[in-house]
């Protein structure tokens, strides 16, 4: 029988991390950065019309809760005190649009979530109220108008939802990013829960100025969305409030940040001109800026870095935002059925050892960085009879390497400098093949670190450095331990330009696919520029192609 752990003695910090498909929590040691426990609940996305994304607020914070008390259990079991947890952080996923009763705290209706695609006539009708070339949105905010942030689906709730109309007209809704809905549950809820966000989240709203750090009336009046419901600003590392229940009652939540902010922290990108990459759900590439509010000419996005601490500067990002990178595998798992579990990729891929000619675009939720072209549609192009399941997924891990190859090439030419190594975090990571393929198609080498989990230790090193916590220093010096992995490029440059310019092409087929049509009422894509006999010839390939992928003869 194995002897048991050894007790950890000193003060720990806990992490919430709720993502796009599901939530954990977290807990650190804050001398050596060590991961010592975590839970994980996925919940529900629900898919209620082609285009349209949404979540059930009250299933996001219930498996917050059971993930909490999940690791809490965990740490009693390895003779952990949990009582030595002095500070909670929480992370989310960003721009996803939640409006509830401050009476009841009852949920007026589904997050709609960050990839919702139904506020693209939203997004079209604001546009033309935008005089000539004064993009005054993009000059306060940082932001392009796109069915991406979160006060177009703010104005759709408010246009189409009557529970929400009445509650604002009544003076009862709060408005916020799932931080802030969590946040104020965690805090009480209807019993005095805290009502704030952080700068970061709030930078994705198209509600906040970047500049003057606080919500914009001009930007409110431009979107005809009330300020009563938006909540209060804070930096990214204070203490909000504590928590009302469970096991960890009294604790104090004082860390928040978006969650590629928390992984910029977490890889401890505190110098100008450091960038990380995160592979989750979409793919987040954010270069920090310094206190310089730099905006792109190449279709990146500028954002709120972070702002650790209320008596501390402000650190701005350069962002490029990819929607799908690890959905693309979800995709291939619950929509095609040719692997079982998310792992079996790798396995697929390496059999194939290339995608003959095969390349996969997913533009499953139009395109964000750097085109910004909410028509465009996923693709496989490149298949011949030799073409097999195996090749697709060797193709589905490319395309996340070429769509970062895309926002990076971006990057450089804003930036000036280019980047001479990529710092990466996420899930996704794990994939020894998909990192590979990262350092050959960019040509540069890959730096993973060994702890996968870096942005709930951004969040976690938020929460702990905050004022009236103070356990956990954020000096280079003192953050040196975490152990990396490089991963050098294999192929040389002229085969890595060919097979991104082959993929450059294809990417142009995906674009403007569909014709603009409202998706507000789920509609399908109008096609009605293309000939009948696309569509026949189109039928047949995709039938022939599905046979063989799946081995019919």
């Amino acid at each position: 029988m194995a002897a048991p752990k050894k007790a950890v003695v000193g003060p720990l910090v806990g992490a919430v991390v709720e993502g796009t498909n599901s939530s954990r929590f977290l807990v650190f040691n804050p001398k050596t950065a060590e991961l010592l426990s975590h839970q994980q609940v996925e919940f529900t996305q629900e898919y209620p019309k082609e285009g349209w994304v949404e979540q059930n607020p009250k299933e996001i914070i219930q498996s917050v809760y059971e993930c909490i008390e999940r690791t809490c259990a965990q740490l009693s079991e390895l003779s952990v005190d949990v009582a030595d947890i002095k500070a909670i952080g929480v992370s989310n996923q960003r721009e996803t649009t939640l409006i509830w009763d401050k009476f009841t705290g009852e949920p007026l209706y589904n997050a709609v979530a960050w990839l919702d695609l139904r506020t693209q006539s939203t997004v079209e009708t604001l546009s033309k109220k935008i005089p000539g070339n004064n993009n005054f949105v993009k000059s306060k905010t940082g932001l392009p108008l796109s069915t991406y942030f979160s006060a177009v689906k703010v104005r759709w709730l408010l246009d189409n939802v009557t529970t929400v109309q009445k509650a604002v007209e009544e003076g009862r809704a709060l408005f916020g990013t799932i931080d802030s809905w969590l946040i104020w549950n965690m805090t009480g809820g209807v019993n005095g829960g805290v009502h704030c966000t952080d700068v970061t989240n709030a930078s994705r709203t198209m509600l906040f100025n970047i500049h003057s750090l606080e919500w914009d009336k001009e930007l409110c009046d431009f979107f005809e969305i009330p300020m009563s419901i938006l909540p209060n600003v804070c930096s990214s590392s204070e203490i909000y409030g504590k928590m009302k229940a469970g096991s960890l009652e009294d604790v104090p939540i004082s860390g928040c940040l978006g969650d590629q902010s928390a992984a910029l922290v977490g890889q401890m990108c505190f110098q100008e001109g450091q960038a990380k990459n995160t592979y989750g759900t979409g793919c987040f590439l954010l270069c920090n800026t310094g206190r310089k509010c730099v905006f792109s000419d190449h279709g990146l996005l500028t954002t709120v870095a972070y702002k650790l601490g209320k008596d501390k500067p402000v650190c701005y990002a350069l962002e490029g935002s990819v929607a799908i990178a690890g959905a693309v595998i979800r995709w291939l798992k619950d929509n095609l059925g040719i692997i079982e579990t998310s792992e079996e990729i790798e396995k697929l891929a390496i059999e194939a050892g290339s995608s003959f000619g095969c390349y996969f675009i997913p533009a499953f939720s139009g395109l964000y960085a750097p085109y910004w072209d909410p028509s465009a549609r996923g693709i496989i192009c490149g298949l011949t009879q030799f073409t097999n399941k195996s090749h697709i997924a060797f193709a589905a891990l490319e395309a996340v390497c070429f769509q970062t190859r895309e926002i990076l090439d971006a990057m450089n030419r804003d930036c000036g400098i280019p980047l001479r190594h990529l710092q990466v975090d996420g899930k996704m990571t794990n994939n020894k093949i998909l990192m590979q393929l990262q350092a050959d198609i960019l040509h540069i080498p890959v730096i993973k670190p060994i702890m996968p989990e870096i942005t709930a230790l951004g969040a976690a090193m938020a929460a702990g450095a905050a004022k009236g916590v103070d356990i956990w220093s954020l000096e280079p010096e003192d953050l040196s331990d975490i152990v990396m992995e490089r991963i050098e490029p294999q192929i040389n440059a002229m085969e890595s330009e060919s097979r991104y310019s082959t993929w450059k092409k294809a990417m142009q087929k995906s674009m403007g696919w569909v014709t603009t049509q409202s998706t507000e009422n789920g509609d399908s894509p109008a096609f009605s520029s293309l000939p009948l006999g696309f569509f026949i010839v189109s039928s047949m390939i995709i039938l022939i192609g599905a046979r063989y992928i799946s081995g019919i003869p």
